[in-house]
């Protein structure tokens, strides 16, 4: 490949919402040059490393069949309940204490089945997510936190779908490109300056979209901006998200916006390495601990696990964990609710304890107060309000009473043996901030909120989305829905110019 060649658009990053810019400015009949800085082997962003599950708005199950394919006989003994544009909104506003853009909000959730649609369209495969988000009640399947499709593969799966049909399309990928700065004469972007290889590259274009990732993978960045402690995270993903993007864009101007002190952070394990490993994926997340209880170094319990569904609250409680002394956390369960943890509580990497009696589990609980979390333990197991129906495919309100914090749904007594236990820490998979871009278009905007012309961005590089905390299966729609912006807006200029 000729890398001194004037391409149209060029796209920084190769993961889902770059392969989808890509894709979409090859509609507009553009040519596409994808800079990836990772070799072919681990490229794919953070994309490579999700769990696959994508919340878009769908009313019924009619919409559903528009993304999948489902039998008659799935939709006659399935309930796969609703997320609405109404239901999406509130999810996004309660979820970010209303401080979501309302226009990148409405963007995200109005345009998010057709996005889908267009996926499936170039090549994605849906399916059910029967094995994370449903359970059997009273003989029929039911689905809960308005998740019930996912990418076949995960996001492994996303990416190799969207490599193929990058390929098809004739678009063309560099790998082992590192972009460090933009060509920006003062008026407009015109192309990319890095490394390949280690040696110096130059690279002219008619448009630049930047869709490369966040900080989460830069100890020091993270420090900086998230606060201290925040070095100390694991990385859930890939180790090539340096920021280097949004750098290079607030180089020459562009505006930063959203929350850069925020995170999307979970519990992760203990002896997980210190960034993701492409063969276990996401399979170092523990997200059940809804159905047990998290204990802290002092013994103690610090977060409602049962607040609400893991969607909702796994991307924050991550952060709660990395403030707790040592920076780690013990999710405990007993032989109840063992059918019901994931299936990432089974592989072979895992940092596990088990034992017949709580008395016997509490000392291999390592750097834990045994005697407080035995307190701990029999002062929950006494507040359970055991006339409430246990189910897990709902809030079933079946709380604590008299404890702090309480416990709100899916609250059981510790009382089964086997007891089981899991050591987790923070492992933080992107952050907030990011760029003020135009909800129409995904032009970058100045810090006088004007556009830079040639210069476009999406996925984790968008600010003024999220806020907090995040709903799960959100990122992977919005990086197709703002790629797509963004690619098809990029494409039509450059072939205009």
């Amino acid at each position: 490949m000729n890398m001194q060649s004037c391409h149209d658009v060029i796209v920084v990053g190769k993961g889902n919402a770059a392969l989808c810019a890509a894709l979409a400015a090859r509609e507009q009949g553009a040519s596409v040059l994808v800079l990836e800085a990772a070799s072919e082997e681990v490229s794919g962003g953070n994309s490579r490393f999700a769990g696959g599950v994508m919340r878009f708005a769908y009313s019924n199950v009619d919409e559903l069949r528009k993304v999948t394919d489902l039998t008659d006989k799935e939709v006659e003994e399935t309930d796969f309940g609703t997320n609405t544009p109404e239901e999406f909104f509130d999810d996004m506003f309660r979820l970010t204490q209303y401080r979501t853009d309302p226009e990148l909000c409405e963007t995200l959730v109005t345009r998010s089945l057709d996005v889908m649609i267009w996926l499936r369209s170039k090549g994605v495969r849906f399916v059910p997510n029967y094995g994370r988000q449903s359970g059997i009640v009273d003989g029929k399947r039911r689905f809960f936190g308005r998740l019930p499709i996912e990418v076949s593969g995960g996001g492994a799966g996303l990416v190799q779908f969207l490599d193929d049909a990058a390929k098809k399309a004739g678009i063309t990928v560099a790998y082992d490109t590192r972009i460090s700065s933009l060509r920006f004469d003062g008026e407009r972007v015109t192309g990319v300056k890095g490394t390949q290889n280690g040696r110096a590259v130059e690279l002219q274009c008619k448009a630049v979209i930047l869709a490369c990732g966040g900080f989460e993978a830069n100890p020091e960045m993270r420090a900086r901006y998230l606060g201290p402690g925040w070095e100390l995270a694991k990385v859930r993903g890939t180790r090539f998200n340096q920021g280097d993007g949004l750098k290079m864009a607030l180089d020459i101007g562009a505006a930063p916006y959203g929350n850069w002190s925020g995170c999307h952070a979970t519990g992760w394990d203990r002896n997980a390495p210190e960034f993701g490993d492409v063969n276990v994926g996401d399979k170092f997340q523990k997200h059940s601990y809804i159905f047990g209880l998290l204990i802290n170094a002092d013994g103690k319990r610090f977060v409602d696990e049962g607040h609400d569904f893991h969607s909702f609250t796994y991307a924050k409680y991550g952060g709660e964990v990395l403030r707790q002394p040592s920076q780690f956390a013990w999710q405990v369960f007993d032989a109840k609710v063992k059918h019901l943890l994931r299936n990432e509580y089974r592989i072979k990497f895992v940092t596990k304890v088990s034992a017949d009696s709580l008395e016997a589990l509490a000392p291999q609980l390592e750097g834990v107060n045994a005697s407080a979390f035995l307190k701990t333990a029999k002062e929950f197991n006494a507040a359970v309000q055991s006339d409430v129906k246990f189910d897990h495919t709902v809030k079933d309100g079946r709380g604590t009473t008299g404890i702090e914090p309480p416990k709100s749904n899916w609250a059981q007594a510790l009382d089964t043996p086997p007891f089981e236990a899991y050591q987790t820490t923070c492992g933080i998979t992107f952050t907030f901030g990011g760029l003020r871009t135009s909800p129409q278009t995904g032009e970058v905007l100045n810090v006088h909120f004007k556009p830079i012309p040639g210069l476009y961005c999406a996925g984790e590089m968008l600010g003024g989305l999220f806020y907090f905390n995040y709903a799960s299966g959100t990122g992977l729609v919005s990086g197709a829905v703002f790629g797509r912006i963004a690619g098809s807006a990029a494409g039509a200029t450059a072939k205009a110019a």
